[in-house]
């Protein structure tokens, strides 16, 4: 099933002055103004100007007298439209092989066979959205069957994230409004004449008297909307790729045919990769099919890889994702992103042992569940125990900072502490008991306390506080990390509560 994203900007020529000219005071309106014939218009308006009634299509003149500290600037249509084929690129490197600009507001991706690199479409959207957000650039996202869906519910949708499910039906657009269709303003004000304002109205009435007054425009953009009829993306391609193309004689469709071409396709693109002294870390596979509908894969790398072997089966794990339909006449294999791999001696098998090869086994693993599922714990440099550790790339490099040593620190620690229930004889002595999760452990040895103090650089209620930290062993063997939170006499150091924070093996 193919899956189109549609990436909606709706202020993306005032976002675009904004980020040009960072002087312009965030809470004054901004219009951008231009000419249509003789008329100086008013050609987009941010939301500052959208709430005090100014919009694209009025005079200018009337702008401001509506709005006397309006900021006004000219517009600029050409860089806008540049501005979204570099967005576009910028997309198609990161999350989809196919992607074109959609303007004058948004652009289009087939993420099909794609989105499980970025955790599934929910955390593609999600993220996709955050990224332009952080970036000053208001975005929604809508992702469904077709182009013609999807630019629906990204723009005429309620919430910033719509996931349309596959073989959604009328039903996810039969309410909303007729512009989302994409027609003329003239075919929607004939419409309106009629009393039809949605798109559930033009669906229960008979299709062929309305095709006959409006025109076939109707009937394709209804079959769009449904997905019930294709529209071709025409991708935008960055400069140079690398990248290489095997035709058949006769379309192809057996998954074992599939993969002998992508074999071929690796063996011509790693001399490319080799020439250039690049590995690659994404590859694109379009599969062009003979009813002109692209099936395309994704897989990414840790690391640069321009080992056609490993490079093959990657590829080749995603030949299920791909329907060939009545056959595929035409494969391109596109090494999207790439970074520099110098040649390197391979170590000596007799003598010198040579470092464990992960890296096949985290790629295979990364493009069967995403890329943000894996991960590896790596050291903090920090005191208070439950942010000494973080989250890695599992291939990334190793950083300087170490373990704490001295004290041993439990392999699990409980996120966040828990509570209990305890009782010490006096304040520098460990728990003569402690009571957890409904059962009572005596304690039959125990060691401590290491005193870690508050890391009063995150928050100014650290600046005093202190726990003191116990390890314990019950009567039972079972060992536990117990803190106190406080120095045991002084209330302004902590609560004096005793907290589980570990168990050790």
């Amino acid at each position: 099933m193919r899956r189109v994203v549609s990436l909606f900007l709706p202020t993306w020529p005032t976002d675009r002055a904004r980020k040009a000219d960072p002087a312009l005071p965030p809470d004054v309106p901004l219009v951008l103004a231009g000419r249509d014939g003789n008329r100086r218009v008013v050609l987009a308006a941010d939301h500052a100007a959208r709430a005090v009634g100014l919009r694209a299509g009025m005079p200018v003149s009337l702008a401001q007298v509506m709005v006397p500290d309006l900021t006004l600037r000219d517009a600029n249509l050409g860089g806008d439209r540049q501005g979204l084929e570099r967005l576009a690129l910028w997309l198609h490197r990161r999350y989809a092989p196919v992607t074109a600009a959609d303007p004058p507001d948004g652009v289009v991706l087939d993420t099909t066979g794609a989105d499980h690199l970025h955790g599934g479409e929910a955390a593609m959207l999600v993220d996709m959205t955050n990224r332009l957000t952080r970036a000053g650039f208001t975005a929604k996202a809508a992702i469904a069957d077709s182009w013609g869906q999807a630019h629906a519910l990204a723009r005429f949708g309620t919430e910033p994230v719509t996931i349309a499910p596959p073989g959604s039906g009328p039903k996810i657009v039969a309410d909303l409004p007729l512009p989302a269709l994409r027609l003329p303003d003239v075919t929607v004000e004939g419409l309106h004449a009629l009393g039809l304002r949605r798109i559930g109205d033009l669906l229960a009435r008979p299709r062929a008297p309305l095709v006959r007054r409006f025109g076939q425009d109707l009937a394709r953009r209804l079959d769009q909307v449904l997905a019930q009829a294709d529209e071709p993306i025409a991708p935008i391609r960055p400069n140079d790729p690398l990248t290489t193309e095997r035709l058949f004689a006769e379309p192809i469709g057996a998954a074992e045919t599939i993969a002998r071409a992508i074999g071929l396709l690796v063996q011509a693109l790693c001399p490319l990769l080799a020439q250039r002294g690049v590995g690659a870390r994404r590859l694109d596979l379009v599969c062009h099919r003979v009813d002109r509908r692209p099936q395309a894969a994704r897989v990414g790398t840790g690391l640069p890889v321009r080992s056609a072997r490993h490079l093959e089966r990657l590829l080749c794990e995603r030949i299920l994702t791909l329907d060939p339909g009545f056959g595929i006449e035409r494969m391109t294999l596109t090494a999207t992103v790439t970074e520099p791999l110098p040649a390197r001696q391979l170590a000596n098998a007799l003598t010198e042992d040579a470092p464990p090869a992960i890296a096949d086994l985290v790629d295979i693993l990364a493009n069967r569940v995403g890329d943000g599922r894996l991960y590896r714990a790596a050291p903090i440099t920090g005191d208070v125990p439950e942010r000494v550790v973080g989250r890695v790339a599992p291939l990334a490099p190793a950083s300087a900072a170490s373990w704490p040593v001295g004290w041993p620190r439990p392999p699990r620690l409980l996120a966040p502490p828990e509570p209990v229930e305890t009782l010490a004889l006096l304040p520098d002595h460990p728990p003569v008991w402690f009571a957890w999760r409904g059962i009572r452990h005596r304690i039959r040895a125990a060691d401590g306390p290491e005193r870690v103090f508050g890391e009063w650089w995150y928050t100014a209620d650290e600046h005093a506080s202190v726990r003191d930290y116990f390890r314990v062993e019950t009567e039972a063997g079972e060992r536990f990390w117990l803190f106190r939170a406080g120095d045991g006499a002084d209330t302004a150091t902590g609560s004096q509560l005793w907290f589980l924070h570990g168990l050790f093996g």
